[in-house]
């Protein structure tokens, strides 16, 4: 609808003869309309109609008013003389009433009680040489010195302080600010400046103490006509403010009002949409399309993350947050945003902090959906039909990208080769592509129990790159001969053409091993070679770090209560131990392919610790023994142009391949190693490899923070729902000071801490109840059943 506002000026009609003596018929300078065209709409909702955020026009109030105000600026200003003659000063005006402003005894004043609160008293009795003992308007006496007196109310003798609030009920009929801008103008044009009781004569034709007290109050506390010309002590004289400086004042303000008046209605938006159900409640894109609305919903999401764009988005936050009663904290905005339905209940605020790249660009979406349409292999005529063998890609059951797989066979001279199939993504990306420089900015991607950020798009990564069941895949196979202590005795990369057999949960792959089925022979010996690669490694000083690690897919995430599915996994499971060896396997083939040829890679390395690992043999096996290794691991190295020694893995070498489509670093290592298979010349030196490794580092210890810290959410989530009763199975790992001990919670896979008895040791396994979990907190507190 339509709102037409006029800036006009009532006049109040008195019965006193001197005030109609005073009105004139006569237009006001400043008067004018000002047409402020609103256009609104609000999108009435009820349990079964969507909530929508209004529509405001292009221009808001505060702009219409500013471009008025800009105008009027520009205007050329009229110089007027002026005349002194016949005035009194300024000084001699406060002179002039000094004589009766003293403080004495039954004097009604008015005193500034503290910075936010004014008052007024009447003086009882002197409180040492110059302060004041004074009944205020609450009956409460205090002592006050002669500065805190603001005003001095002229003609009052022996004044009862239980008076005072019929006193002030009187004021309220004659505190009409709009009376002062006839007399200003009536002062403006004769150049006079002005006392409280020189106003009070002019706006209500007398001077009797209420008049006055109301003259100084209307004097006091305005801020568009009159300015203190001079003060001393109570006393104050205020001099009319130029024509232009009062338009301009006047224009601010009414900025200020529209402005205001737009906070409000905002306000009401929020409040309206937090009173709606859950399933009501407007839609995030509805906040988006006015600007003004989005201005302030952006602010509250900034404030929300402490990431103000600018000192404008803070000062606006804290404006809504105060204007709702609400502090001006980050959990303050994150709950009203929560409440209005612009966050879901269990919105990930580290994606927002650290601006994490969840959506793909038109043009990407378009460059990957070109590569399907139009890619051709390059090395078409270079691949090894492997489709005859049985191949086995084992993985999470959620998971959506399948990089490998796995084959095995005896050979006659009673050997093991076993081949791991890595998915050939650089196959379909050039390295100078689009797509490819995207995933680079990306450097992986980000599994979180509530999404899958990919590092290559979705209809990319599933259609053209990942494993598929049963179908013709392109792959870069590892093949490799092991002695039988373990050792690699021969290795071959190739490009291949595989044929994946059986796509299979770690579960399943346990369970088939455990029937021990004659059919599944291949399966049998992978699990053999990973045991002889074990044995080995560990000969070599490999550390054993296997843990109890916790795994959820959370359902429909966006609801308040969303479905929480938790599994535990042990990575000694016999499925995930044989998908690791062959890993590490894969890893050392490339790493010794890549030194015999001198190919730079990414080639990965780690100490070992100062300390022995014989120094923990006293430690149970396991988890308890595991952790104990972790504390003391080195840090991981990285060198470009030869292997380096894995410490921990108990291998000379190592480069990570098998996930080229979730791990930019293992892309890399492709397009080196696949360049080589080609004779073509590789793409990167060791130092543009170092260049890339060094950004792409960063970004991947950002996505495992941000895994960890959802992984975290959802386990303390899952916690806080359960029974209050219900007891968790806790292994000690450690003391960490006096009884409070890090313990393992084994049946949800997550490490705490808690105080245990005397007599507890580390690896006992004791009886835990969850006293209280806070997601949103990261706070556990667990106690000893």
């Amino acid at each position: 609808m339509a709102v037409r506002m006029a800036s006009s000026y009532s006049i109040l009609r008195y019965a006193s003869p001197p005030f109609c003596g005073f009105r004139r018929a006569r237009g006001f300078m400043l008067q004018k309309n000002i047409e402020l065209a609103v256009r609104f709409s609000v999108m009435r909702t009820s349990s079964s109609k969507m909530f929508s955020a209004r529509d405001y026009s292009s221009f808001s109030l505060v702009e219409i008013v500013m471009e008025e105000l800009e105008a009027l600026r520009r205007r050329p200003k009229r110089i007027r003389a002026t005349s002194k003659a016949g005035l009194l000063s300024s000084k001699e005006l406060i002179e002039d009433k000094l004589e009766k402003r003293v403080l004495r005894k039954g004097v009604l004043l008015e005193f500034r009680k503290d910075s936010d609160r004014i008052l007024l008293g009447v003086a009882e009795k002197p409180d040492g040489k110059r302060n004041w003992m004074v009944s205020d308007q609450n009956g409460i006496m205090s002592s006050i010195k002669p500065q805190q007196v603001t005003y001095i109310v002229p003609g009052v003798e022996d004044f009862n302080h239980s008076e005072i609030p019929e006193f002030i009920s009187k004021t309220q009929d004659l505190l009409d600010a709009s009376l002062l801008e006839y007399a200003w103008e009536e002062l403006l044009e004769k150049d006079k400046s002005v006392t409280a009781e020189g106003l009070a004569e002019i706006i209500y034709g007398g001077v009797d103490p209420l008049e006055s007290y109301c003259a100084h109050v209307l004097l006091s506390k305005d801020e568009l006509y009159f300015s203190v010309l001079e003060s001393k002590g109570s006393c104050s004289v205020y001099a009319p403010r130029p024509t232009t400086q009062v338009t301009e004042l006047l224009y601010r303000k009414r900025a200020k009002e529209a402005y205001e008046k737009e906070l409000e209605e905002f306000v009401q938006l929020l409040k309206s949409a937090k009173e709606l159900h859950f399933h009501s409640k407007p839609p995030k894109s509805s906040w988006m399309v006015d600007e003004n609305i989005k201005h302030r919903i952006l602010a509250l999401e900034a404030h929300a993350i402490d990431a103000w764009k600018n000192d404008d988005q803070k000062k606006t936050a804290g404006e809504v947050l105060k204007a709702m009663g609400l502090q001006k904290t980050s959990s303050a905005a994150i709950n009203l945003l929560i409440d209005i339905g612009y966050f879901p209940v269990h919105v990930n605020l580290d994606i927002l902090k650290l601006n994490i790249r969840t959506l793909y660009s038109d043009e990407i979406f378009r460059a990957a959906d070109e590569i399907l349409a139009t890619s051709c292999d390059p090395d078409k005529f270079n691949r090894r039909d492997l489709t005859f063998l049985k191949v086995y890609a084992i993985d999470v059951d959620e998971a959506d990208e399948l990089d490998d797989a796995l084959s095995a066979e005896r050979l006659q001279d009673g050997r093991i080769k076993v081949w791991v199939h890595v998915a050939d993504p650089t196959s379909l990306v050039d390295y100078e592509s689009l797509v490819n420089k995207e995933a680079m900015r990306r450097g992986t991607s980000i599994f979180l129990p509530t999404a899958t950020y990919p590092m290559f798009p979705e209809n990319l990564a599933m259609e053209g790159m990942s494993l598929k069941q049963g179908r013709r895949c392109n792959a870069v196979s590892v093949s490799v001969i092991l002695h039988p202590d373990g050792s690699i005795a021969e290795y071959m990369v190739e490009n291949s053409v595989i044929r994946p057999t059986y796509m299979m949960t770690y579960e399943s792959a346990s369970e088939l091993l455990n029937l021990n089925l004659e059919e599944e022979t291949e399966l049998k010996i992978l699990s053999e070679a990973a045991a002889l690669r074990l044995q080995w490694r560990r000969g070599q000083g490999a550390i054993d770090t296997s843990a109890i690690e916790a795994r959820i897919k959370v359902s429909n995430p966006d609801d308040p209560e969303p479905s929480i599915n938790l599994y535990v996994e042990n990575q000694a499971d016999p499925a995930m131990r044989l998908v690791s060896e062959m890993m590490i396997l894969c890893g050392e083939a490339i790493a010794t392919f890549g030194s015999v040829n001198n190919i730079p890679l990414p080639y990965r390395g780690q100490p070992q610790s100062n300390i022995s690992p014989s120094a923990f043999s006293h430690l149970p096996e396991g988890p308890v023994r595991s952790f104990a290794y972790v504390k003391i691991m080195r840090a991981a190295e990285m060198d470009f142009r030869k292997p380096i020694r894995h410490g921990i893995l108990g291998i000379p070498g190592y480069v990570q391949f098998t996930s080229p489509i979730r791990r930019y670093i293992d892309l890399l290592a492709h397009y080196q190693v696949k360049a080589f298979l080609r004779g073509a010349a590789l793409p990167f030196s060791a130092g543009q490899l170092e260049g890339i490794a060094s950004l792409i580092s960063v970004r991947v210890k950002v996505a495992k923070n941000l895994f960890s810290s959802s992984l975290r959410y959802w386990l303390l989530e899952y916690l806080r729902r359960q029974p209050k009763e219900k007891k968790f199975n806790a292994l000690v790992l450690r003391f960490i000071k006096d009884r409070m001990a890090a313990l393992l919670l084994v049946e949800v896979g997550m490490q705490a801490s808690a105080l245990v008895s005397v007599g507890v040791q580390i690896g006992d396994e004791i009886k835990v109840q969850v006293e209280e979990a806070h997601p949103r907190n990261d706070f556990l507190s667990l106690k000893e059943a």
